[in-house]
């Protein structure tokens, strides 16, 4: 017999049909019970027990709305927090960011008076390409969007390799040209993966290797 893929029921509309199913058992049962104290002779207004559990209904069904609104929230939270998560692991990782940051790596001199006159087109594309990305990803984990624990540890070597060789540059150009804004947003993911860094794993050091990422 093939598989029957049924439709998912929306969490609302189930917390709707329970609602109304129990409902209706609870007034039954009220009803019983105004019944059974009838036939015990004790005197008992139905309308009034009917109110009374009516609102307690009432307060409980307010208390569980809040509690599915706040669950849906909550995962409407990680799925964000996924996509961003995604997002910035294709940026980090794509193969052209990849060598980028690799050709920096090897090859980006340290002064930057001498060595932006000496960069090829190559590397001027490379220095560019890392730098606009670290802007992509600066913008992507900016306050409140994605919490720093979930990514930090994953995405911080290579950000804080990158700008360990990037920012002289990024200073020295901001400064020649007057442009204290010069990637700013860089220039913060920068700092803060350095110093990410710095708590959470304080003996580890940078090294370069030909094939690192």
């Amino acid at each position: 017999m093939p598989k029957v893929d049924w439709p998912r029921v929306p969490v609302l509309l189930m917390m709707l049909a329970v609602t109304i199913v129990g409902l209706i058992v609870l007034f039954g049962a009220i009803v019983g019970a105004w019944l059974l104290l009838l036939a015990l002779g004790i005197s008992s207004n139905l309308w009034d027990m009917m109110a009374a559990v009516s609102t307690a209904v009432a307060a409980a069904a307010v208390f569980g709305a809040g509690f599915v609104a706040y669950r849906e929230l909550g995962e409407l939270a990680n799925s964000r927090h996924i996509e961003i998560a995604d997002r910035l692991f294709a940026e980090l990782n794509s193969p052209e960011n990849v060598e980028a940051r690799r050709w920096i790596y090897a090859h980006l001199p340290p002064d930057p008076e001498r060595g932006i006159p000496s960069l090829t087109p190559e590397g001027r594309d490379n220095v560019k390409r890392v730098l606009n990305s670290l802007d992509r990803v600066a913008f992507l984990t900016q306050s409140g969007w994605i919490p720093e624990e979930m990514v930090m540890p994953w995405m911080n070597p290579m950000i804080s390799k990158a700008w360990t060789k990037l920012e002289p540059y990024v200073r020295y150009e901001g400064e020649r040209r007057q442009e204290p804004d010069y990637y700013e947003h860089a220039r913060a993911l920068g700092e803060r993966c350095l110093m990410w860094r710095a708590k959470n794993l304080p003996e580890a050091e940078i090294t370069w290797v030909d094939d690192a990422p």
